[in-house]
C-alpha cells in the first residue's frame, strides 16, 4: 500500500503537465497568462480542500522558525515556476519534465546527508540515483548535454537551488499538515502572480479556462499526496517512486501531442520502472 501515495501523485502530475502543454499551446495563452490564472486557482482549490478536511492547526506552527521557512518556501516556488512555465512555452513536454528531475540528484544527496532516517536503506538510495543518473545519460548526445537554450535557466536553478525546497518541506513536514502546509505556501505565489501578470489574464477563452482549471486540480491534489508521501514514506523513496512520472508524461507527450521518438529516454525510464520495482522487493 506504501506505493499508492507517490504513484498517484505521478499519476495526477503526468496528466497535470500533459493538459498544461495543450493550454500554453493555444493562442495567446502565454506563461504570463498561465501562472497569472493557475495560482489563484490553486490557491482557491487548496481552500477548498482544506474546508473539506479540515486539518489541525495549533498556535505552535506558526512559530518564527516555521514562518520562514514557508516564506522561503514561497519565494523559490515564485522563481520555480516561472522559470518551468516560460521554458515549458518553448520547449518539448518532455524534455522540460526530464530537466526539472535532475534536481533529484542533489536532492537525494543533500537528504541523506542531513537525515539519518532518509540513509538508512543504501539500497534504496542507490536505486534513486541510477534513475536520476540514467535521465542525464538520456539527454546526453555526442559529447555534450543536449538542452535548448531558453531551458538554460530552469536547469541552473533545478541543480543549484530547488533540492533545498525538498529539504524545508521534509523539516516543515514533521510539525504541519500537508494539506495545510499546500495551502500555506500557495498563499505569496498567488498573489503575486496575480498581481504581476493582471493584464495577461483577459485574453483567456473559455476553454483554456476550464484546461487550466482541470490541470490546476490535478496538480493540487497530486503536490498534497506528494507531501504526505514525503512526510510517510520519506524523501529519498519518494523521489525514486516518482521518477515514473517522466515516463508517464513521455507516453503522453508521445500519443497525445506528437513530440519525438527518443530512444536513449524510452530505455532511461525502463531503467526507472526497474528500480521501482527492485525498491519494493528489497523494502
Amino acid at each position: 500500500m506504501s506505493i499508492i501515495l507517490p504513484v498517484a501523485s505521478a499519476v495526477l502530475q503526468a496528466g497535470s503537465l500533459t493538459i498544461d502543454k495543450i493550454t500554453l499551446s493555444i493562442k495567446n495563452i502565454t506563461y504570463k497568462t498561465y501562472t497569472g490564472i493557475s495560482f489563484p486557482l490553486i490557491l482557491l482549490i487548496n481552500f477548498i480542500i482544506f474546508l473539506i478536511f479540515a486539518p489541525q492547526l495549533s498556535s505552535s506552527l506558526f512559530a518564527w522558525k516555521f514562518i520562514l521557512l514557508i516564506l522561503l518556501s514561497s519565494i523559490l516556488s515564485i522563481i520555480g515556476n516561472f522559470l518551468f512555465y516560460r521554458a515549458l512555452k518553448k520547449d518539448g513536454l518532455n524534455e522540460i519534465e526530464v530537466i526539472s528531475l535532475l534536481g533529484n540528484i542533489p536532492l537525494i544527496i543533500f537528504t541523506s546527508l542531513i537525515f539519518a532516517s532518509e540513509r538508512a536503506n543504501p539500497l534504496i538510495i542507490g536505486l534513486a540515483l541510477l534513475s536520476s543518473a540514467a535521465i542525464i545519460w538520456s539527454h546526453w548526445k555526442k559529447d555534450h548535454f543536449q538542452i535548448a537554450k531558453k531551458t538554460l535557466g530552469l536547469l541552473i536553478f533545478t541543480l543549484l537551488v530547488s533540492p533545498f525546497r525538498g529539504v524545508i518541506a521534509k523539516v516543515l513536514l514533521e510539525a504541519w499538515n500537508p494539506i495545510s502546509l499546500q495551502l500555506a505556501i500557495t498563499i505569496i505565489p498567488a498573489i503575486f502572480f496575480s498581481f504581476m501578470f493582471i493584464k495577461s489574464e483577459k485574453k483567456v477563452t473559455g476553454k483554456a479556462f476550464l484546461l487550466l482549471l482541470a490541470t490546476n486540480i490535478l496538480s493540487t491534489v497530486a503536490w498534497i499526496l506528494y507531501f504526505f508521501s514525503y512526510q510517510q514514506l520519506g524523501v529519498i523513496y519518494t523521489v525514486l517512486i516518482f521518477s515514473l512520472q517522466p515516463l508517464l508524461v513521455y507516453f503522453s507527450s508521445f500519443f497525445l501531442l506528437k513530440e519525438k521518438f527518443h530512444k536513449k529516454k524510452f530505455i532511461a525510464f525502463l531503467i526507472i520502472l526497474l528500480s521501482i520495482i527492485a525498491a519494493q522487493i528489497i523494502r
